[in-house]
């Protein structure tokens, strides 16, 4: 937009979007919005209205001119827009608490971005965002969207191979990690950088470095000692200490699933039968922050927002669009194609690696040779995404069963194909391309 810009999140009545709405009140010096349209589905209109009410109160309190609009028409939403924001979750929180518990019933990890939850997540998301594509492609040619919904990888893979649209995927797990590292050595985040290599919720810190000098042995150290470096919606179970000298890199809170996959399937079991899945928890979570929100008397983001598992988002989603509009050549950790920078990878496929930011997008900073210690987990990994683009887009049961038979998480094709049928049967309202 020529007097400003025009952002629009779809996914707006989520209740991560205060925590957006304060990334663009802290950067408003540096982003001139002019319009934000907060866009959401029918059955998600009252949230959708509370979550518009906050953001208004918020604009005002931080003396901005900046529009605000809720809509249920989407393509009316993502017309002329500059940057087009997803945080979508198909299904909502009732398939999410499926795609904890299918898998646990035999014998596995259910959690929602990996294993066999992951990959029901993905199969359900990729036919909304690709009619989104669709939209953009018509509406919004030249809007770059920054993808946040899960599994960004699988999602960020989908866009780049099927639609024309520009992407970037972001996930807020590196910059959660440059913080808590910061914190455990009681420095300011800013003067720490990390070298970041692999996949969405699969990313290392091959070394940190603090005012340019490595400290990577120290920061190993201090997670020997039983720090650790977590997210809100993942078990907080210690890293054992020769495995990380073993390693040499800093691990991300989701290697814990593939590393850790007996102390966490039991860690899930308890949890169940105590308190719920994750989702079960995060809906009571949900409820109190929309209470919270509907107060005609809040106008900022509230702290209660963080147990929710979405901290520093914002950080990371509106200084990467900071980081595009003003041509600021800033390194951010991003999903973009690998173009190279990763050898031991297809030159096309999406990766998690530090990028200069820029208004033509992200360029990767190459990485070198993939270490063999996490060669064959990587490649692994990326194979079971690519397969579960595949099956998503083509609805083809032969290549789901090979996308889930070839996740690390799933033991056998036995299993993998009562999973498969599960999967398929519970979630059949949202797999249109399946029921063909």
């Amino acid at each position: 937009m020529e007097n400003g810009l025009k952002i629009t999140v779809i996914g707006g009545g989520s209740s991560y979007t205060p925590e957006l709405i304060e990334g663009l009140i802290t950067r408003a010096n540096e982003l001139p919005v002019k319009e934000i349209h907060l866009v959401d589905i029918e059955e998600g209109k009252k949230k959708l209205n509370v979550i518009f009410e906050l953001t208004r109160r918020m604009i005002k309190k931080a003396g901005l001119k900046t529009q605000v609009y809720q809509t249920v028409d989407r393509k009316k939403a993502i017309k002329d827009s500059d940057f087009i924001l997803t945080q979508i979750r198909v299904g909502g929180l009732k398939a999410r608490a499926l795609d904890e518990k299918i898998p646990l019933k035999y014998n596995m990890i259910g959690q929602e971005t990996t294993g066999a939850g992951g990959f029901a997540k993905a199969l359900r998301t990729m036919p909304v965002i690709l009619d989104i594509c669709r939209e953009i492609e018509i509406l919004a040619p030249n809007a770059w969207l920054i993808n946040f919904t899960n599994p960004v990888s699988i999602i960020t893979e989908m866009v780049l191979k099927h639609t024309n649209v520009k992407t970037i995927g972001l996930c807020n797990v590196p910059i959660g990690m440059i913080n808590n590292i910061a914190k455990i050595l009681g420095y300011e985040s800013k003067r720490l950088k990390i070298d970041f290599v692999g996949l969405n919720h699969m990313v290392y810190g091959k070394r940190v470095y603090l005012d340019g000098q490595d400290i990577t042995s120290d920061v190993l150290n201090e997670l020997a000692e039983g720090k650790t470096v977590t997210m809100k919606n993942i078990p907080d179970l210690v890293w054992d200490k020769d495995f990380l000298y073993a390693l040499g890199m800093i691990p991300c809170p989701y290697h814990r699933y593939f590393y850790m996959a007996d102390e966490m399937l039991e860690d899930e079991k308890k949890a169940l039968n105590e308190k719920g899945t994750r989702a079960e928890q995060v809906m009571k979570i949900e409820s109190a922050l929309f209470n919270l929100y509907q107060d005609n008397e809040l106008n900022i983001k509230p702290k209660e927002l963080e147990e929710r598992g979405g901290a520093y988002y914002s950080d990371a989603a509106v200084s990467l669009i900071s980081a595009i509009y003003n041509d600021k050549e800033e390194i951010h950790t991003v999903n973009i194609h690998n173009n190279g920078a990763v050898l031991g990878l297809e030159q096309d496929v999406v990766v998690e690696i530090n990028a200069v930011i820029g208004k033509s997008g992200a360029k990767g900073i190459a990485t070198g040779k993939l270490p063999t210690n996490i060669k064959g987990l990587i490649q692994t990994v990326k194979a079971y995404e690519l397969l579960t683009v595949e099956a998503g887009m083509s609805g083809d049961y032969n290549t789901a069963l090979m996308a889930l038979v070839s996740n690390p998480l799933v033991p056998s094709i036995k299993v993998a194909k009562k999973v498969l049928n599960d999967i398929l049967i519970e979630n059949a309202n949202n797999l249109p391309q399946f029921n063909k």
